[in-house]
């Protein structure tokens, strides 16, 4: 038994690794792919790709939305989660990086689940509320920090009752809980986090997954 949360050294995440991830060849091409790009931080971790994938299954998701997608990593785990006559929205404004995601869902042969919209994310998430507010099961948020909130609500809006978002980077390498950082990127991630524990509208837990990972369920 333990009182809190186990600490994650090198041994002890190898050893996650080593009898938990299922992690397919294309996945772990991609990973590698990545890791050659600049900005290559940015991908989620194997682990947080594999939770996302069961938390898609266990919600019986087939409308998802991905607001940040990179080089494609989570996008390629949730679509490949997703029923067949499921579909994934994403929302990037990077050609340069989700030419990988691209490459890597046609090889995945998941790219007809997925609609790939090159915007600002806001825009893209005021459109598909108009067509498909209250719809959607699942919404993975993991992009430019100074829209959280914005996207938070977003997703509060597309999701059905029930429906689950999960909000990436959260604990932001430890930064949200130094009083010293004060930049605009932790600060809005640490009043996202205020607002949430408050926020009745959702039933919520900040789990310590890759960089920090909050689950909201909708009421």
């Amino acid at each position: 038994m333990s009182r809190r949360t186990i600490d994650m050294t090198d041994e002890v995440y190898d050893y996650l690794l080593d009898n938990s991830l299922r992690e397919k060849p294309l996945f772990k091409k991609l990973r590698q792919a990545t890791a050659k790009m600049p900005m290559a931080g940015m991908q989620i971790s194997p682990e947080q790709g594999q939770f996302m994938a069961l938390l898609v299954e266990l919600t019986g998701a087939k409308k998802a939305i991905e607001i940040g997608t990179f080089t494609g990593y989570s996008s390629l785990s949730v679509a490949s989660a997703l029923p067949a006559d499921g579909h994934l929205w994403c929302c990037d404004v990077s050609e340069e990086f989700t030419s990988v995601a691209r490459k890597f869902w046609k090889l995945a042969k998941v790219d007809k689940k997925i609609t790939l919209t090159l915007a600002p994310a806001t825009e893209t998430v005021a459109k598909l509320i108009k067509k498909h507010k209250g719809t959607f099961d699942f919404a993975f948020i993991d992009a430019d920090k100074a829209n959280y909130d914005a996207y938070y609500e977003g997703a509060l809006k597309l999701l059905r009752k029930g429906g689950l978002i999960a909000i990436d980077n959260v604990l932001w390498g430890g930064r949200v809980a130094d009083p010293k950082r004060k930049d605009a990127d932790t600060t809005a991630i640490r009043k996202l986090n205020a607002k949430i524990l408050r926020d009745k509208r959702v039933t919520a837990s900040l789990l310590p997954i890759g960089d920090g990972l909050t689950l909201a369920r909708k009421r």
